[in-house]
């Protein structure tokens, strides 16, 4: 066979992997903007459900109309966009999931296609579960330790006392003040989204340690003992992601590290659950050998084999008579 058919014969699965993954990329694609149209009719619904907390906030504070701006012409629009596309992916995961699945599934054996697939629907599992602790509990917790500081009475009720003559007994007006400058919130729809996001973006992603490190450790690439002996290393490293994520206070940095702690610890405990499944396989199959551990456990306590014992009184001895 001359160098040309070997050239040939290793090109073409190259070209048949090249067209499935462009299929592939099509089709999600094309799911991503089919979520994005659907995600951009219902877009108005979705600001108002993501900024709910600082409205609750708001009106606990004692504003009767809480009230976002924007200040420039397309800067709403952008914001709607925005939101499509963050929700247009949510809608189309499972398509893209899909497409990914059916990529790499002809690659893997039977047992690595049944250790995969459940973590490909762990996955956007846990991140909903993140997503929804950050909007139900923390946003609305940095929202009233953020919004606490500032007088929050409506704006518009200060503006509307000025220029109507009469008003109704039941208005929400904005007493005169003398001492000094009355700071109001008046807060712009982008950030107070990206606030929003951020929250809903680290808590879902940091959700996903348990299945990252669970399928690395069914993978082998990380044991349960190694995980806590670098315990240490590990909570350094979430304070650091937790400054760099979160606002910088010390309420949504804290229960973020909390979360992100506890969730390395229950890693340690599926990846050790994961090592005691796999070790149980491998002795039912006869793979496994328990002399290895016996030969281990020898080496570190080498004073408890009566064998070796002996031996070494031998050297003594001998050595003595020399």
């Amino acid at each position: 066979m001359s160098a040309s058919e070997d050239i040939d014969d290793s090109t073409a699965p190259l070209i048949e992997h090249l067209a499935e993954l462009r299929t592939r990329l099509i089709r999600a694609v094309g799911a991503f903007i089919v979520g994005i149209v659907l995600a951009f009719t219902v877009a108005e619904p979705i600001l108002q459900f993501l900024l709910g907390p600082i409205e609750e906030t708001l009106r606990n504070l004692g504003d009767p109309a809480p009230t976002l701006q924007y200040t420039s012409p397309q800067e709403y629009l952008f914001t709607l966009f925005r939101i499509s596309m963050v929700f247009g992916f949510a809608l189309s995961f499972p398509v893209i999931g899909f497409q990914l699945w059916r990529f790499v599934a002809p690659g893997l054996y039977k047992t690595e296609k049944n250790a995969f697939l459940p973590f490909l629907i762990a996955s956007p599992v846990m991140f909903l579960l993140g997503a929804s602790f950050a909007h139900f509990v923390v946003t609305p917790l940095a929202m009233a330790f953020f919004l606490g500081f500032a007088d929050v009475s409506s704006i518009f009720a200060n503006l509307l006392s000025g220029a109507v003559s009469s008003l109704p007994a039941d208005a929400a007006v904005v007493p005169e003040t003398t001492d000094g400058v009355r700071i109001t919130f008046f807060g712009k729809v982008n950030e107070s989204l990206d606030i929003t996001l951020k929250f809903i973006m680290a808590f879902g992603l940091c959700f996903q340690l348990p299945v990252l490190l669970t399928l690395m450790g069914k993978a082998g690439l990380v044991s349960a003992d190694g995980l806590g002996s670098v315990r240490k290393y590990a909570v350094v490293a979430i304070l650091v992601l937790a400054a760099l994520v979160t606002p910088p206070d010390v309420i949504t940095q804290g229960i973020l590290f909390s979360v992100v702690y506890g969730l390395y610890e229950v890693s340690i405990l599926l990846v050790r659950r994961v090592e005691k499944t796999r070790e149980a396989k491998l002795r039912a199959e006869g793979y496994y050998d328990d002399e290895d551990d016996l030969d281990d456990e020898m080496d570190m306590h080498p004073e408890d084999d009566p064998l070796l014992a002996e031996f070494d009184e031998d050297e003594d001895s001998d050595g003595q008579a020399k």
